[in-house]
């Protein structure tokens, strides 16, 4: 069976967002980038199953600039087999849709033909936790999002799901799509020796014109802005002072 795991490169999460001046975008000019978290994961979690041996090969996929190659150095270097890139845009600061995103990945699925999908369930960029969903709704298979644990025995996949108030276990029929949440694993640091062997495993390079997808965008970025600088808090005297401006919230 193979695994398809797509991967974005955003701004490393270490990293503060500066918006730029003029409130046209955020800020990337000497920004360090890196493997969006949770697509990290998602690499991780099927490097796994082709430990276990429920994997023959794991091939990861990004979607945007050229410079997403270092993204999908990372994940090969982490024990993916090969990787494709997509060239969607030539500015950084173009953010490719997740509509876009899915119909691409759903015409590399059709030639692929990977027994099972799993993504991080958003991007820390754009937070849309979207793609996902509509890939499946494309390709019409089984998906479970928020995997909090994945266990696949034969053609079904049992998936542990992150859900308000605990968690919710579900069984799909593969191929599926799966959607990693945060605590579904630990990534491991890719080691030297792999590294380097990552520079001569094989990487594609294609373009959404291959793929007959227009990626123009649907949205437009009217401004943006820093959030709102947090008020200073206050101390009160007593619980009767407390409870006072507790009902009073514009007090406090």
């Amino acid at each position: 069976m193979k695994v398809l795991v797509p991967v974005k490169r955003v701004i490393d999460y270490n990293v503060k967002v500066r918006v730029k001046a003029d409130g046209t975008g955020v800020d990337l000019a000497n920004v360090k980038m890196s493997m969006n978290p949770f697509d990290e994961i998602a690499v991780e979690e099927a490097i796994r199953l082709k430990e276990a041996g429920k994997a023959e090969e794991v091939i990861v996929v990004s979607i945007g600039v050229k410079q997403a190659q270092e993204t999908l150095r990372t994940a090969l270097a982490m024990g993916a087999d090969r990787a494709i890139l997509v060239t969607a845009a030539e500015d950084v600061h173009t953010d490719i849709e997740p509509l876009a995103v899915a119909k691409v990945l759903a015409k590399i699925v059709a030639e692929e033909a990977p027994g099972l999908v799993i993504m991080g369930k958003q991007a820390i960029d754009n937070d849309m936790n979207a793609t996902g969903q509509m890939l499946a709704g494309l390709l019409g298979w089984a998906q479970a999002t928020y995997a909090n644990k994945l266990d696949v025995e034969g053609d079904a996949a049992t998936v542990a799901r992150e859900v308000d108030g605990g968690l919710q276990t579900v069984k799909v029929t593969l191929p599926a799509i799966i959607t990693a949440d945060l605590r579904l694993n630990e990534p491991r640091y890719a080691s030297l020796p792999n590294i380097m062997k990552a520079k001569k495993k094989p990487l594609d390079e294609k373009t959404a014109a291959d793929f007959g997808i227009d990626v123009s965008p649907r949205l437009e970025i009217v401004k943006t802005s820093e959030p709102a600088e947090r008020a200073a808090g206050i101390k009160v005297g007593s619980v009767d002072e407390l409870v006072a401006k507790l009902k009073d919230v514009g007090a406090l």
